[in-house]
């Protein structure tokens, strides 16, 4: 089991990647240039360009982390929009 785990950290994190790529494209499809979430977005796209550069240096642990923080600003991004464009300024007028 020492061995399964101690190998699985040694391998390049691709799928991490590709996840981060994926939640950053899904965020990009809501934000429709809203300050906050842009600047989530922004930030999300910088993890995911460090992780690139941890990947080729074949820093993969560093790599992993580096997507799953691109990944979770990505989601936090979209969420921000969602939020926002639900709530909407004619909500505010229904109060």
């Amino acid at each position: 089991m020492v061995m399964l785990v101690v190998g699985c950290a040694s391998l390049p994190p691709y799928q991490h990647m590709s996840d981060a790529r994926q939640a950053i494209a899904a965020a990009e499809g809501v934000v429709d240039g809203q300050a906050g979430a842009e600047a989530l977005l922004d930030i999300s796209r910088e993890h995911l360009d460090a992780a690139g550069a941890h990947l080729e240096a074949g820093a993969y642990e560093q790599a992993r982390e580096e997507a799953g923080e691109a990944r979770r600003f990505a989601i936090k991004a979209r969420e921000t929009a969602a939020g926002k464009a639900r709530a909407g300024p004619g909500r505010l007028l229904d109060r």
